[in-house]
């Protein structure tokens, strides 16, 4: 159009003013093409400088094998999908139990600091409250100040029977469980009668808005959907916490889902275990160096079981699969949720799990009801499938051997995560649940306060994850620290000193040689566990792991506060 008019100019005779006009034209079509060069520029440039939705996804009790991308059996192809797109990360760390991990998480401190150092009583001593603390931010309430719509959904369990809720902690908006263990809405039994808040209100389980008979994570997840369109509304980036209750026990799912998996665990723990070991060695998760933690002597081969014994066992193990299958399934409604409203490119989704494998109820498990598996019944996996649960690892929840604390990892985020890093490979380096602080607040572009409420905040102890998922910038290597029920653990490097218990002596690995702890270096290096035992005991009196109390003699528990109802925003 401009060298059309030019070519106008110079060879057709006109009038001063109609040349004058003429310039003026050219001019705005000028401007105007530099106006859309502007546009086409910034939209090109869009991912670079906008705030990234997150969506921090934790799911309760699921061991480090428990999905597609490290090992299982179990289809996950939501998450395969969201591993193969983005980042997985095969040395990623919880704190080894469901509420110091929360703890963790939503603060970027180590949970002795946010006054949950154990579980939710309070035992007199500031690590040991059992709730978040006035000494704490959390994730909400630090993205809130910087302008995001802040939601929950799932299970709480940092302190509501102290009286610290989501809508007091930054959340704009929740549905919630004060602690966990419920998955179907007619759930009677254990955990059955537990009350549910929306946006701090008690609500009924059977409130036609949830549409009942729900299924937990299915209900976590489509309210969570409902947030985030609130979130679009107001034009506002969100952070959607989404706290899954499953696969925690009691296990149970829908009969549908379990009947899929039934059979299919005839084969039993010891050749699954191989097989899952296998597939994590062919991946690149885990060095065909690092060997196979031996089946315990408390744990029977599956091939002395009887018949009856097996297909018990195997219903246990159908009915956790079928609840992995639920959680997949939720996940894939996230991710279709979010491209329907042209989110998906710009959010970061973050899945993984609170602790390992759980093998509480011992060898036996737990498997209770006229049909085990239904909202009626108890069933719990036991020792036995924890073991395959946490393939290659030792030890299970509770303990701060690689069982207990490793989980999976998986980042996703198509604008923010560098495309020579998606894939099939792993991000080896070690990280910890205290970088997604440092990580939110880096990429969200928020301020970590000094004080809140008239309250100093302690300092955040973690780092941004943002070099690993764009390859810009550096990751320092730093010490880490576990503490819980006096299981304890200290990772310098490649070198970690674990121990089991207050008095179990302390055991030395090179994780570079021997992830899976089976060579204990502790009688040769005894200058290193020296060393690293005080480096230790100086942390642990630093955050308040100790003075530990004695958990026999805790205080009684606080008289419940009446939640306070939630603020319209």
């Amino acid at each position: 159009m401009p060298r059309l008019l030019l070519s106008r100019l110079s060879s057709s005779p006109a009038s001063p003013a109609t040349m004058i006009h003429s310039l003026r034209f050219l001019g705005a079509v000028f401007v105007s093409a530099c106006f859309a060069f502007s546009l086409t520029q910034l939209s090109a440039n869009a991912k670079d400088v906008s705030r990234p939705n997150i969506i921090v996804i934790m799911v309760d009790d699921m061991g480090f094998a428990d999905i597609g991308p490290y090992g299982s059996e179990i289809p996950t192809p939501n998450l395969d999908q969201l591993a193969e797109d983005g980042l997985r990360f095969s040395q990623f760390y919880n704190t080894g139990r469901c509420c110091p991990t929360r703890a963790s998480l939503l603060t970027g401190l180590y949970s002795h600091q946010a006054g949950i150092g154990w579980m939710t009583t309070d035992q007199g001593e500031p690590g040991y409250q059992g709730r978040l603390n006035d000494s704490c931010v959390t994730l909400a309430e630090v993205l809130s100040d910087a302008g995001y719509f802040t939601a929950m959904t799932g299970k709480w369990h940092v302190g509501f029977n102290h009286g610290v809720t989501p809508w007091d902690r930054g959340f704009d908006r929740s549905l919630n469980l004060p602690a966990g263990g419920v998955h179907f809405s007619n759930q009677t039994g254990s955990k059955g009668q537990s009350k549910l808040y929306l946006n701090g209100e008690e609500v009924s389980k059977d409130d036609p808005q949830f549409n009942p008979p729900w299924y937990g994570s299915d209900l976590w997840t489509e309210q969570g959907i409902k947030f985030v369109d609130e979130a679009i509304a107001a034009g506002k980036p969100f952070f959607w916490y989404l706290a899954h209750a499953a696969p925690h026990f009691p296990c149970m799912a829908p009969e549908a889902t379990i009947a899929k998996y039934r059979g299919k665990y005839m084969d039993g723990w010891d050749k699954l275990r191989e097989a899952r070991y296998q597939r994590q060695v062919d991946s690149g998760l885990i060095d065909a160096d690092w060997k196979l933690e031996p089946r315990p002597e408390a744990i029977p081969a599956w091939d002395s079981l009887s018949d009856d014994e097996k297909r018990r066992y195997d219903d246990i193990m159908a009915i956790y699969a079928a609840m992995i299958e639920e959680i997949d399934k939720n996940v894939g409604k996230i991710v279709a949720s979010l491209k329907q409203r042209g989110q998906l490119d710009n959010t970061l989704i973050l899945f993984l799990s609170d602790n390992g494998g759980n093998a509480e109820s011992g060898i036996q498990g737990k498997y209770e009801g006229d049909s085990p598996g239904d909202p009626h019944s108890n069933v719990f996996i036991g020792r036995c499938w924890a073991h395959l649960n946490n393939t290659p690892f030792r030890k299970y929840k509770h303990y701060n051997h690689e069982g207990g604390i490793a989980t999976p990892l998986i980042a996703h985020w198509p604008n923010g995560i560098a495309a020579d890093k998606t894939g099939s490979g792993w991000e080896t380096t070690p990280t910890h649940l205290i970088d997604i602080m440092a990580t939110c607040v880096d990429l969200g572009k928020a301020s970590y306060p000094t004080s809140r409420g008239g309250h100093a905040i302690l300092p955040m102890e973690g780092q941004s994850l943002r070099p690993l998922l764009t390859g810009e910038g550096d990751f320092k290597p730093r010490t880490l620290y576990w503490e819980h029920e006096g299981n304890a653990a200290i990772r310098v490097g490649d070198q970690k000193l674990v121990r089991t218990g207050m008095r179990g002596p302390w055991e030395l690995y090179d994780l570079t040689q021997d992830r899976t702890e089976q060579s204990d270096l502790a009688a040769s290096q005894s200058d290193t566990v020296r060393d690293m035992t005080n480096q230790w005991r100086d942390w642990a009196k630093r955050v308040g792991a100790i003075p530990k109390p004695n958990a026999s003699k805790a205080t009684p528990k606080a008289k419940k506060k009446k939640p306070k109802k939630q603020a319209s925003r």
